[in-house]
């Protein structure tokens, strides 16, 4: 099983001085490594027939309207879940939510409770340079809670972060994410977007209530 992490917003609580309204997780979820072969290979053909360049990077927020729609047209028809949280951070309250680092790893870890049935053995790759340091704090932390010594399997494996740049299944997390932020935004082409790639959704939370 493999697992691709991507994220929307930012985890600053300065409002005054851009942050973002929310903090959105998704998980896009293979359960057979085939089916992520078979998504990857479909995102370096649509490149071709888009007339882009082999290292063209699918970011949601950063490209062109016009390549977004057959993008979630030809990957709708991929077989994978995601799962996602919606973190209205108006809403939070308490001293551990101002530590950025501390904020993203619950953020990580509230989705991957949602996902936490389907999990088995599972790769995670995670969007995201970050230091030596939190690789390992991030790794142990999700292992930590969602790793039971009662479970018969190890529902996370191993976790790592690669350069979305370099990783087109990283991208497909991105564009998923972005599409569903934009839809509970309100935002009219997040709903369009988003009706090619609905019947994959495992959950889309919002959290706090």
């Amino acid at each position: 099983m493999l697992v691709f992490v991507d994220e929307s917003g930012d985890t600053g609580l300065k409002f005054e001085k851009g942050s973002s309204e929310r903090f959105v997780v998704t998980l896009v979820i293979f359960e057979d490594v085939e089916d992520a072969h078979a998504a990857e290979s479909r995102i370096k053909k649509l490149r071709h027939e888009l007339g882009l360049k082999k290292d063209f990077e699918f970011h949601y927020s950063g490209m062109k309207s016009r390549y977004r729609e057959p993008f979630f047209k030809a990957l709708g028809q991929q077989q994978f879940f995601y799962c996602t949280i919606s973190i209205n951070k108006r809403k939070l309250v308490g001293p551990g939510f101002k530590n950025k680092e501390s904020f993203y790893k619950y953020a990580c870890r509230l989705v991957f409770e949602n996902a936490k049935p389907l999990l088995d053995n599972a790769k995670i790759v995670i969007d995201g340079s970050g230091s030596r340091e939190f690789k390992r704090e991030l790794s142990s932390y999700l292992k930590r809670h969602m790793n039971s010594k009662d479970d018969r399997f190890k529902r996370i494996k191993k976790v790592q972060m690669e350069d979305s740049k370099k990783n087109d299944l990283i991208q497909l997390a991105d564009m998923v994410c972005g599409a569903v932020a934009r839809k509970l935004a309100g935002k009219s082409d997040g709903v369009q977007h988003q009706r090619y790639i609905r019947h994959l959704e495992l959950r889309v939370q919002e959290w706090p209530k």
